[in-house]
């Protein structure tokens, strides 16, 4: 039970630091480049997604193995917050749709579908990529 606190509270943190990220990126895609705010998600998923794998590969599931080659587990990442990553956009869309008024500011209804949406990622991440323990060498 230590241990899957302890990887909950690191994946957490990871979070944290991918919803800079993304948050980040879409915040100064729509507000400084103009962009479409359902379209600066895309490269600010990406990133953020990018960067949690880096970390959660580092730190929260440094005990684990994926049994793949980085580009290759990258990828499998990829794939497994992209289920995450349709909640937080439909969540995102949501708010975006239903208050106008968060155009300006996409950061909000980032961090909202975020939240939501790391509870899917913890669960697909540790069961389906992460799954296996380290074995000493």
């Amino acid at each position: 039970m230590v241990k899957l606190s302890r990887e909950i509270t690191l994946f957490a943190i990871g979070g944290v630091g991918g919803l800079v990220v993304d948050t980040g990126i879409v915040q100064l895609l729509v507000g400084l480049a103009n962009w479409n705010p359902y379209l600066a998600r895309v490269p600010s998923f990406l990133l953020a997604a990018t960067f949690t794998w880096w970390w959660n590969r580092q730190y929260t599931f440094a005990a684990r193995r994926s049994d793949r080659a980085a580009h290759a587990e990258w990828l499998h990442w990829i794939g497994l917050m992209s289920f995450g990553a349709v909640i937080n956009y439909g969540i995102y869309a949501l708010l975006l749709m239903g208050f106008p008024a968060l155009h300006p500011w996409p950061a909000v209804p980032a961090a909202a579908g975020s939240v939501v949406a790391a509870l899917v990622n913890f669960s697909t991440a540790r069961g389906m990529l992460f799954k296996s323990p380290k074995t000493p060498a």
